[in-house]
């Protein structure tokens, strides 16, 4: 496997606890090439490039390894929600890895009774554990497009979540959770004003000063009020678009007005459907099999390597601006278990038009997935931003950030305004219902440049839509999707329909029946699923029904 260049951030692994020398070798051998960083009795610490601490004294010290680097010495959950990194801290007492807060950059482990094995990849801890399939992971990558809580696609490997962190002490291993500080604050509306909103993202670009700016503009409402921004700070600034395959490439044509009218350098990246089987495979390997989105975004990724620029990332825009993925049953629920059900329905797929999964699979996967979003977003009920929060702690982080994080991030610089402390707060602060059906985000784009603002929007598409052939349903991406089903047809037969296998059974021709844009994404995930089947075919046992 070629293994991401881990040029900006760096690829980590260690141990934490009493940890077995052997194993942590083993570990050490089995990813991207390591050097030590930390060795005590009681942790371990390996990096892909020099890791220095930012605190150490003869009995304490505090690592990390996301991009931006904390200033001095502090509690972890202070580091992680104001640098959103992970890191390894000590106090003298008690030994702490922690995740961000949001958890973007991901920690995975394992656990033996005294020891964790850590890592930021997931196949390497595969040296430490078999291949056994955790079937919750795979019935939410399936239904909902990305895996929730703690599950990935390994029974033996966990994910450690945002704002939790695994400690040793004298007594031993224990797991401690804490709340970030967005949900430790007063739940009440602050009355932010657009301008106030807008006056703070020209603060958050100062930390950006004097380097080369790249702002991806599609045609929404994210990347252009970034790019609008950047100008507006006299930023040394290009723009890149690229077809996002989903058939029309308005964002194409509507990017071109916005950087026209901004004064912007544009590129647009094209992509070649005869390339789709092979970036849909390098996407899926890797984001290490966690989610069916991002293959359109491989072209442009290996450009962004390239660029010498910091990628712009309009990341949990949506959520924090105008309530994307927040229905209108969500806002008008009158109880939890409503206002639960009613994101859950937003973030999974709709039914397909002709039934992909058998009775008994497509019952158990339902009832797991709800089983599993309801833990993973316990933390947040009553919160005045629930909604938008369940939305942030669950797709954004383990679905759509992958892209910048995984994709962009270990080679280039990316940063994300909106995630940044400052930002964050103060758009959380404005209430669910000033932000529907986009509102208030009209008024922070008029604010910013009230001509680019008029111009028209993806968020808001009146005009017909001239149709594009897409990528992923051209005939070479029916070839690779065909084999990769016939990969979940040969081993868990039981996991599709009947109606499926027939499908599957004409050739790849027959998935041309699949056309829109729900049961484009069914057939995604079942794919990914082949082609993680085939991948770890030779390492995986029989795979019996797990219900």
């Amino acid at each position: 496997m070629q293994w991401p260049a881990f040029n900006v951030r760096p690829y980590v692994c260690g141990a934490l606890g009493r940890f077995d020398t052997g194993l942590l070798d083993k570990l050490a051998g089995s990813g991207p090439k390591v050097r030590p960083a930390l060795q005590t009795a009681e942790a371990a610490l390996y990096s892909s490039q020099p890791l220095p601490p930012y605190h150490r004294t003869p009995t304490t010290f505090a690592f990390s390894w996301g991009e931006r680097r904390p200033a001095q010495a502090a509690d972890w959950i202070t580091v992680a929600e104001t640098y959103e990194t992970p890191g390894l801290i000590s106090d003298g007492a008690r030994t702490i890895l922690h995740a961000g807060a949001l958890g973007l950059v991901d920690v995975y482990y394992v656990r033996t009774d005294e020891a964790i094995y850590f890592s930021s990849l997931l196949k390497p801890l595969l040296e430490l554990v078999p291949v056994d399939i955790d079937w919750a992971a795979w019935a939410s990558i399936i239904q909902v497009t990305f895996p929730l809580g703690d599950a990935t696609p390994y029974a033996g490997i966990r994910r450690l979540p945002g704002s939790s962190a695994l400690v040793h002490t004298a007594e031993g291993l224990s797991t401690e959770r804490r709340l970030p500080r967005w949900l430790r604050q007063e739940p009440y509306e602050a009355w932010r004003s657009a301008g106030e909103l807008l006056e703070i993202l020209h603060a958050v670009y100062d930390e950006y000063e004097g380097r080369p700016l790249l702002v991806p503009v599609s045609g929404g409402y994210d990347s252009r009020l970034l790019c609008s921004v950047a100008v507006a700070k006299g930023a040394d600034v290009e723009s890149w678009t690229t077809s996002p395959d989903d058939g029309t490439d308005t964002d194409i044509a509507f990017a071109r007005a916005i950087t026209r009218e901004l004064g912007v350098r544009h590129r647009v990246i094209t992509q070649d459907a005869a390339a789709y089987p092979g970036d849909a495979l390098e996407v899926a390997r890797r984001l290490e099999f966690m989610t069916p989105h991002h293959a359109w975004y491989a072209p442009f990724a290996k450009e962004v390597h390239g660029s010498g620029r910091v990628l712009i990332d309009g990341l949990a825009g949506g959520p924090l601006l105008k309530n994307f993925m927040v229905s209108g049953a969500a806002l008008e629920a009158r109880t939890q278990q409503e206002r639960s059900a009613a994101v859950l329905s937003s973030l999974s797929l709709g039914a397909p038009s002709t039934p992909f999964l058998s009775e008994a699979a497509e019952g158990w996967i339902g009832q797991v997935v709800r089983e599993q979003f309801d833990a993973s977003t316990s933390m947040l009920h009553g919160h005045r931003a629930e909604l938008p929060l369940s939305v942030l702690h669950t797709r954004t982080v383990r679905g759509i950030a992958r892209s910048a994080v995984n994709l962009v991030g270990p080679e280039a610089s990316f940063a994300g305004p909106f995630i940044h402390p400052d930002f964050f707060d103060a758009a959380l602060s404005v209430g669910v219902a000033r932000k529907d059906k986009g509102r208030f985000y009209r008024e922070v784009l008029h604010a910013a440049n009230p001509r680019v603002a008029a111009l028209p929007s993806t968020n808001v598409v009146k005009q017909p839509l001239q149709r594009v052939p897409l990528r992923s349903t051209a005939a070479p991406a029916r070839a690779y999707s065909h084999t990769m089903l016939g990969k979940v047809a040969e081993r868990a037969p039981w996991l599709l329909s009947e109606g499926l296998h027939e499908v599957i059974s004409s050739g790849p021709d027959a998935l041309t029946r699949f056309s829109g844009w729900n049961d484009r994404f069914w057939v995604r995930g079942l794919v990914l699923f082949g082609a993680w089947l085939t991948d770890y075919e030779n390492d995986l046992t029989e795979l019996a029904p797990p219900f």
